[in-house]
């Protein structure tokens, strides 16, 4: 048994629940966590949108986030975090490629922030309402 833990864009979660059902995994844990990862919290900058027009921001009515402004204006870096969703869920080893795939496919956008999927051993696992243990408590 392996665990997936999938943090994702919060916009990406009805399509990743839905492509994960249709896989035949319908049950996850789903909670909204912050982070932030290489781009430091920023949400909106040339460097992360190099394909986008330079007045991206402006030309969407975005307002820069306070660490856009602060680099614009040489003020001290505010740490943010991006607000993401994590699903997690508990998969017999042997379906653990198919749904990683899964996820990538939906979830790949090829910007900054499309999240991080992460794959861990479980050792045991078992229903508190029969007291079924491993493989027969995770089905």
């Amino acid at each position: 048994m392996k665990e997936i833990i999938a943090i994702i864009r919060r916009d990406k979660t009805p399509e990743t629940k839905k492509a994960l059902e249709e896989l035949g995994f319908p049950s996850m844990s789903l909670q909204g966590v912050e982070g932030r990862g290489k781009q430091r919290g920023d949400t909106c900058t040339d460097e992360l949108d190099s394909d986008l027009p330079k007045s991206y921001c402006t030309a969407v009515k975005l307002k820069p986030t306070p660490s856009t402004y602060a680099l614009e204006h040489t003020l001290p870096k505010v740490a943010l975090f991006v607000p993401k969703r994590m699903i997690t869920m508990v998969v017999p080893d042997e379906m653990v490629d198919s749904i990683v795939n899964k996820i990538m496919e939906v979830n790949r956008t090829g910007r900054h922030g499309d999240g991080k999927i992460f794959v861990c051993p479980i050792e045991k696992a078992i229903r508190l309402r029969t007291g079924e243990e491993d493989e027969r408590a995770i089905s």
